[in-house]
């Protein structure tokens, strides 16, 4: 298995570790430790893709398995927030709504013989997800210093949280557009139906 490869089944490997920091209560500084997490699994995402189109490492597995694993890890990501009541469900629910819609898409394409690439829309949308899911775990993370740290401002963590909350709902806006460019880049595929 190549180094890309190796840094895709690693950001996989990440998601039980973050979904722990997220879902038990009582680990010290466990929105610290889980963005630290999640942080690094991002960043492979980044890496794998880069070193892969340098070093001429593209292969199949990749091709498949590191937008799943982008997935994997938004999604569980999410419905942890959505557990822990810091996101609303409808945001989980566009966003698999539209990661099933390409991905529908996408089969039908590739049965006919043709191949939907992925565009810079739906960069744009992984992007913005996993910033606001950064900073999320960068507000929880300041709620946990103040909490420890009295000397540090309280206001902080609430502030990162609107931040955070505004870049969310932009990546909600980047997934529905997302989607809905995909769609129209596939329309001649669906003049039979």
């Amino acid at each position: 298995m190549n180094l890309p490869n190796k840094l895709t089944v690693l950001r996989v490997l990440f998601i039980p570790i973050i979904m722990i920091f997220l879902l038990v209560g009582g680990i010290p500084f466990r929105w610290l430790i889980g963005g630290l997490c999640f942080g690094a699994a991002s960043l492979t995402d980044m890496l794998d893709g880069k070193i892969a189109r340098k070093r001429n490492l593209i292969t199949d597995f990749g091709k498949l398995m590191d937008p799943v694993a982008d997935k994997m890890l938004i999604m569980s990501t999410l419905i942890c927030f959505v557990q822990e009541n810091i996101c609303g469900a409808w945001v989980v629910v566009v966003i698999l709504f539209r990661e099933f819609l390409v991905t529908s898409m996408r089969m039908i394409a590739a049965d006919k013989g043709k191949v939907i690439a992925a565009n810079i829309w739906g960069k744009i949308k992984t992007v913005t997800q996993m910033i606001a899911i950064i900073g999320i775990f960068c507000s929880r993370a300041a709620d946990e210093f103040t909490a420890v740290f009295t000397f540090i401002p309280s206001f902080i963590g609430s502030w990162l949280m609107i931040l955070s909350n505004v870049v969310l709902y932009t990546a909600v806006a980047a997934t529905i557009f997302s989607g809905a460019r995909y769609m129209y880049d596939a329309r001649e595929f669906f003049k039979d139906l």
